[in-house]
């Protein structure tokens, strides 16, 4: 297991590395992605093969600096909250054996000023509930077209 903190660089090199280490699939579910080298990491995961598939919150789609667009641009599918609450989770799982969570937001901020945190494990048995909610969620929100204003 390991532990990070923000601000500074830990969380997001967490994040990077974890990106960087899936294989074949990688479940990203987070309230919104606005920190660009995070977005290129993810892009270039899906270009070498890697399936990703992203859960994230409607309402910041329009916020400055959302790179959620360019994510679905990239050819990476998207499915969004639509209703009226948040979906605020902030996990990821790389093929299917490694979680990382927190409550680190995945955007510049959280970096430079956020008091934050992520923890990344290999338990199965933790890694198992955040399978389900993914699946979830995946299975009962819209795609990210059905979002758009």
């Amino acid at each position: 297991m390991k532990t990070a903190f923000s601000p500074g660089p830990d969380c997001k090199n967490m994040i990077l590395e974890h990106i960087r280490s899936a294989t074949f699939e990688l479940w990203v579910c987070v309230f919104t992605i606005s920190d660009n080298d995070i977005s290129q990491t993810l892009l270039n995961a899906h270009k070498n093969g890697v399936k990703i598939r992203i859960v994230t919150d409607n309402e910041k789609l329009m916020d400055t600096g959302s790179d959620i667009f360019d994510l679905e641009r990239g050819g990476i599918p998207i499915k969004t909250d639509l209703s009226p609450n948040h979906m605020h989770h902030k996990f990821s799982i790389a093929d299917g054996r490694r979680l990382i969570t927190g409550s680190y937001n995945w955007t510049r901020s959280a970096e430079q000023y956020n008091q934050e945190n992520l923890i990344e494990t290999e338990h199965p048995d933790l890694i198992k509930p955040f399978k389900a909610e993914f699946k979830r969620l995946w299975d009962t929100l819209s795609p990210l077209g059905s979002s758009k204003k």
